[in-house]
């Protein structure tokens, strides 16, 4: 019997794989395959998709990389699954970061010294910094094969996303979904701004912070205090509330007058000759013990 003979070229087992993701690049670019995938499906049911836009001062990294290629993911299965998928390139113009890398360049710090060069001046300098490195951007999501339309890519320093963000705002203004309250944040001293988590893990350093000890007089007697440790003093504004351990020992102690409530394994940290303590009374404290009896005996 004759052997029939498969109608497909004989593959070459010695391939560059760098070269055949250049090629099939090559290809998408020249026959605009992002484009009509997106074009064909006009008609469809739109998929929104929003994409949190890079900051383009610096260069893109391996975290870019993979946070891309998990974008492109979705909105490419999204496509698949027949739904009109737009999707528009687009900076973040906006935030500390940008800030502080033309203070470097300018070598100057802080606010003052921005309001000494002058506001404007200092804005035009982070416009020009933002774009940097627009072209490398748009290189490297190209080669990763990410499909996203550069051709209209926005900015959110233009005047027209700034004041969508505020019609999103009116909106939510309207519809009383809008509410005052209080919340403790990162605060930059230097910038004299309060800052987001996103901001503040850009970068940080370990740095040996003081603890404090604070005396919270009580309302039953002037002259009594229950002693409270903290390494976060800068909360103490917001603080409503005392916090005590159920299986700790404390104390209350007489110092010339004055009575303080304190845990007893730190009677030496706060009196180093322990023989002139007035032991007033040892107790454990919990939700339902009765404070008055303690607080008023001296």
């Amino acid at each position: 019997m004759k052997k029939e003979t498969l109608p497909f070229n004989e593959v070459n087992p010695k391939q560059s794989f760098p070269e055949m993701e250049k090629n099939i690049l090559n290809f998408w670019e020249k026959n605009e395959i992002f484009e009509q995938s997106v074009v064909r499906r006009k008609n469809e049911k739109k998929y929104v998709f929003f994409d949190g836009p890079p900051f383009a001062n610096g260069l893109p990294h391996y975290g870019h990389i993979l946070a891309n290629a998990l974008k492109d993911a979705v909105t490419r299965y999204w496509t698949m699954r027949g739904f009109y998928v737009p999707r528009t390139n687009g900076w973040d113009c906006h935030g500390l970061p940008v800030e502080y890398e033309v203070e470097k360049e300018l070598q100057i710090n802080g606010r003052k010294e921005i309001e000494k060069l002058g506001v404007e001046n200092f804005n035009d300098k982070c416009r020009t910094s933002v774009f940097r490195y627009t072209g490398e951007w748009e290189k490297l999501l190209k080669r990763i094969g990410r499909w996203v339309d550069f051709s209209q890519s926005y900015a959110t320093l233009e005047n027209n996303y700034m004041e969508s963000i505020w019609w999103v705002f009116k909106t939510l203004w309207d519809k009383k979904l809008v509410y005052e309250g209080f919340k403790i944040l990162p605060y930059c001293y230097r910038c004299a701004t309060p800052l987001s988590n996103f901001e503040t893990n850009q970068g940080y350093k370990d740095v040996q912070d003081p603890a404090i000890t604070v005396a919270f007089k009580l309302k039953e007697e002037n002259n009594t205090f229950i002693l409270a440790w903290t390494t976060t003093p800068w909360t103490l504004p917001s603080n409503m509330a005392l916090a005590v351990g159920e299986e700790i020992d404390y104390v209350k102690i007489d110092d010339n007058g004055s009575f303080y409530i304190f845990a007893k394994a730190l009677m030496a940290r706060y009196y180093k000759d322990q023989s002139k303590i007035k032991i007033i009374e040892e107790f454990k404290l919990n939700l339902f013990h009765d404070l008055r009896s303690i607080l008023l005996k001296k």
